[in-house]
C-alpha cells in the first residue's frame, strides 16, 4: 500500500495566533461569511504579533495586498496564522493567512491572506519608537 506524501501540499505558515469558528450572524445576504468579519478577525490576530514586537500598544494604519481565495462557511473554524515580516522605528508589518477547517468534511483550505501594518503608540496615541 502507498503511503500519501503530504510534504508538497499547501500548509499554514507562522504562528497560530486566533482560531474562532464562523457563526450565522457573521453571514452576508447570500449566507456566505461576510469579508468584513474575517478582516476584522485577521486584524486581531495581526494586532496581538505587533503587540508582542512592540512591547505595548499598537495601531493599524494599512492593510495591503487583502486577497480572498475562496467563501468561509457556516461552522467552519477558521485558524489564522502570523509571520512578522518586518519592523522598522515604529512599525511592524504582519503576514496573515487564514485557513478553514471543515469539521465534517475534515478539510482545510487557505481562504484569505494579506498584509497588515502596525505603528507603536503611547498612552497619548503618539508614534513611539519600539522598544
Amino acid at each position: 500500500m502507498e503511503t500519501l506524501r503530504t510534504d508538497h501540499l499547501p500548509h499554514p505558515e507562522g504562528e497560530l495566533s486566533l482560531r474562532v469558528q464562523a457563526m450565522p450572524r457573521d453571514t452576508n445576504p447570500d449566507n456566505d461569511i461576510f469579508g468584513g468579519w474575517v478582516v476584522s478577525q485577521m486584524d486581531l490576530a495581526a494586532e496581538m504579533s505587533a503587540r508582542q514586537v512592540a512591547h505595548g500598544r499598537v495601531a493599524t494604519v494599512a492593510i495591503d495586498k487583502l486577497v480572498f481565495m475562496r467563501p468561509i462557511e457556516v461552522g467552519d473554524v477558521v485558524s489564522f496564522y502570523t509571520i512578522v515580516s518586518d519592523t522598522g522605528r515604529s512599525s511592524i508589518q504582519v503576514q496573515v493567512e487564514a485557513w478553514t477547517r471543515n469539521p465534517v468534511a475534515d478539510e482545510e483550505h487557505k481562504v484569505t491572506e494579506g498584509n497588515f501594518v502596525f505603528v507603536a503608540i503611547d498612552n497619548k496615541r503618539r508614534t513611539r519608537k519600539i522598544s
